[in-house]
Order: structure tokens, then sequence, then C-alpha cells
């Protein structure tokens, strides 16, 4: 049975145009409040954050509870995945801005307060992008991320997806998440553009990010191929070389880590 809690906190004005933050989460106790914290403690007036729980059973709903009061809606029922979650929040949302936040990432201080002074400066952008940082077990954190650019989007993801906006408009014209997909339907969104997708870029890393889950695996990858060939935006041949480089260059990282955690320990 699904349960839900409702909360009307925020409201677009119009010097502050409303986000919405949505987070789909699964047994995500471990990480989920310090994803809800990062959002409440923006210095951004207009936020409403929607949760969408898949069903968890580790004591994530708990949270939820214990945050019933400063989130605007959270709910809980079984779902077909992460993007059948986030088209579930889309529903809801009432933002004119959207963005996605995973349930262990977080926001860093001021994020969206940058992002929304990046909109005022690029009024006909309908896609906003930043940096990232990744959090690796190992101690390694790399920052990421680059500006939106055609046709090297189609070789692979190049723009980082969490917490970056969209303006509602964008899905409106581009339509919701094929929730077929299981990791890569992000991408596969905005391949639909083509060339045609309005963005602005801020090289400020605004995110953390940490390591692991369905994403820090070659499965994505795979998906990436197939929503190249889904979008027609290379030739079969050319999207099977791509997937070739780009598992190449996953194990390499791997065996980076590996060597990097074997280092660690000779020297603790």
């Amino acid at each position: 049975m699904a349960a839900a809690a409702e909360r009307c906190v925020a409201d677009s004005r119009a010097d502050y145009p409303l986000v919405t933050v949505i987070t789909a989460v699964f047994n995500g106790r471990g990480h989920l409040a310090s994803c809800l914290e990062s959002v409440i403690s923006q210095d951004y007036p207009s936020v409403e954050h929607l949760v969408l729980d898949g069903g968890s059973t580790d004591g994530t709903l708990d949270v939820l509870r214990h945050y019933d009061e400063r989130i605007a809606f959270w709910k809980t029922e079984q779902d077909e995945g992460v993007f059948d979650a986030w088209n579930k929040g889309l529903a809801r949302a009432r933002g004119e801005w959207i963005c996605f936040l995973g349930a262990d990432d977080e926001f860093l201080p001021g994020a969206i307060s940058a992002y929304m002074d990046l909109a005022r400066r690029y009024p006909d952008a309908e896609f906003l992008s930043s940096r990232a940082r990744l959090e690796h077990p190992t101690g390694y954190s790399p920052e990421f991320g680059g500006p939106w650019s055609w046709p090297q989007f189609t070789k692979a993801m190049t723009t980082v997806h969490v917490g970056s906006m969209h303006r509602r408009a964008m899905f409106e014209r581009l339509g919701q998440f094929d929730s077929t997909y299981k990791i890569a339907g992000d991408y596969e969104l905005m391949l639909r553009a083509k060339s045609g997708l309005r963005t602005a870029f801020m090289p400020d890393v605004t995110v953390v990010m940490r390591a692991g889950g369905l994403s820090d695996s070659t499965a994505g990858l795979y998906e990436a191929r197939r929503a190249k060939l889904q979008n027609s935006v290379c030739s079969p041949l050319r999207a099977q070389m791509d997937l070739q480089q780009l598992i190449a260059r996953f194990y390499l990282r791997l065996l980076y880590l590996k060597l990097r955690v074997k280092i660690v320990q000779h020297f603790m």
C-alpha cells in the first residue's frame, strides 16, 4: 500500500522562480538525511523537494517521517526504477525549473542560487549544468563535467546531470523519461533534442556525488548505445565503436582505483 505526505512549503515569485528538486530513493537510509539537509539548507527561498520512495525496508521511511514538515512531498510505493519514479515526480512538480538529486548525492551551499543566477543571464536556456565532485571510498575525489555540445554529446554523456536544471518547457517539448531504461534514461531524453538543445554552463562545482550504484558499471554504457540507435544520432558501427572505447576507459579507471586501494593499504 502506498503512503504519502504532502506539504506546500514554497511558491514561485517573480524574482525567485520555483525550483522543484526530485529525489528517487530505494533503501537509501545511509545517506538520505544528508541529501535532504543539503536541499533544506539552500539559501534560495523558492524550493520544493519531492521524494519518491520505491518501497524501502531499511529504515528510509523513518528518515522521511522525521523530515515530514520540511519537504514538500514524499510517497512510498513500488515503482519500475528510477526513471519511473522521476516521471511520477514530474507529474507533481510545480516548479518552473526541475532538477534531479540522487538520495546519496548532495547540493553544495548556494548551488540553487547559482543556477538561478545563470538562468537570469541566459533567459533562453532550457538546460543548465555545472561541475560535480565524485567521492570514492578510496579517497579519490575528481571533479568533472563540461558544457553540453553537439555532436560530442552523441559519443557520451559529457555533462553532469545530477542537480542540473531543466526548464519545465523542455519536458513539454521532449516528453517524459523512457522508463524502460534503468541507467541511461537521462541521456536518452537529452538525445531527443538533437542539436536543438538550448543550454548554459557554469564551471562551478555545485554537487557532490558518491561513487557506486548502477551507474558505476558497464550496463549504462550498453544502454547508452541503445539510446543512440533509438534516436538515430549515429550509425550502428559508430555506436559500437564508442561502446568499446568507453568500456576500455571504464576498466582502466577500475584498475586505477584497485591500485590506489593497494597503495593506501600499504602505507597504513
